[in-house]
């Protein structure tokens, strides 16, 4: 009797937590294997959404799971994985080379991780699997926060608003410093008027996992640049070891006169200009601190186009005050800061404070 040939079976490789960033990037993918839910909510930095149950098929296999039970959970669940594997593999990784080395993961490195690795493998991908999955690595960024921001000093850029602090980290970005935008990485600006158009701010995890990918790229040899932030960006808390680091930094204090912070400003919030309804939705939240006869002139003063006025107003009555009280308060390097000053707004001002910034002796 003829025997058929039997696959010799490839065991699955593992990696395990921790994970530094540099690991990270040895690989050609990562593959997150969760449904597009929980990937939107967070997921390993570069990571690629492959989901083995997209968010209907888990709901659907939980709700098994719940009511019949493991088996018939299985039972329902192993066509659709194979049906979705069957499908990456013939769309995303159809062109992908034999020595094509992805790491894949799921919500605690279970079945549905398992089975996309172990499916790559036979293959002959040289595919892993990350032990424990998200949760691990979602337990082991909690556990870096807490940790990495004392391995760093923060040189703190200051200064009221309008004078140009978010600009000037974005031209230290482009030199040899590192820098550390809080705002750009929870997608705002951190006042009521901060929010920016048609880019929702991410969740909590995700944000602190941008946070760890920016920090784990750092030589603490060198200073970060930051901006004085205070404990929430938006709907956003920075973690509370950073923040408590940075408000020991050092701190350079930028000065601009009227005119720049209100070029730079208008510039910033062009899309409030063009949108009266939305500023005013805005400017109402400020009703509680300065009553609705302040918030009826501020209206007023946008209806007929005054802007200058307009944001001249909010510095001197909103902005300012707030400022400078949270400044000084939290931030004990301020009152040695050195000085900047801003005396244009043009974004070629800027790279060149930046240059001599970055080029001076810390």
């Amino acid at each position: 009797m003829t025997q058929l040939p039997v696959a010799r079976e490839r065991p699955v490789a593992r990696v395990s937590p921790p994970l530094a960033a540099g690991q990270l990037a040895e690989w050609d993918a990562i593959l997150d294997a969760r449904s597009p839910a929980e990937f939107a909510e967070d997921h390993l930095p570069g990571a690629i959404n492959c989901p083995a149950l997209d968010d209907a098929e888990r709901a659907l296999v939980g709700t098994v799971y719940k009511q019949q039970g493991a088996f018939e959970a299985k039972r329902l669940g192993a066509p659709l994985v194979a049906a979705n594997i069957a499908r990456h593999i013939a769309t995303q990784f159809a062109q992908k080379p034999r020595h094509w080395r992805p790491l894949v993961y799921c919500w605690r490195g279970g079945s549905r991780s398992g089975s996309l690795t172990h499916v790559l493998r036979q293959v002959g991908w040289d595919a892993a699997q990350l032990e424990g999955g998200y949760k691990a690595f979602r337990r082991q960024v909690a556990a870096d926060l807490e940790a990495m921001p004392a391995r760093f000093s923060f040189r703190v850029v200051c200064g009221a608003t309008g004078s140009g602090k978010s600009r000037l980290l974005e031209a230290l970005a482009g030199t040899a410093a590192q820098v550390l935008d809080l705002e750009a990485l929870a997608a705002h600006r951190g006042s009521v008027l901060g929010e920016l158009p048609g880019e929702p701010q991410p969740t909590q995890k995700a944000f602190e996992t941008a946070i760890w990918s920016a920090l784990s790229a750092f030589d603490p040899a060198s200073p970060v640049f930051v901006e004085s932030e205070s404990k929430k960006v938006g709907n956003l808390r920075v973690p509370e070891a950073l923040i408590a680091r940075m408000r020991e930094g050092d701190c350079l204090r930028l000065e601009a006169p009227p005119e720049v912070r209100s070029a730079l400003l208008l510039e910033d919030y062009a899309h409030l200009v063009a949108d009266p309804a939305l500023l005013r939705e805005k400017l109402s939240c400020l009703a509680p601190l300065h009553g609705s006869e302040r918030i009826d002139r501020w209206n007023a003063l946008a209806a007929r186009g005054e802007w200058g006025a307009l944001v001249s107003d909010l510095l001197a009555a909103h902005y300012d005050p707030a400022y400078h009280r949270s400044l000084f308060r939290n931030y004990r390097g301020v009152a040695t800061a050195a000085l900047v000053p801003v005396t244009d707004a043009s974004r070629e001002s800027f790279r060149a404070l930046a240059e001599a910034i970055a080029a001076a002796p810390t």
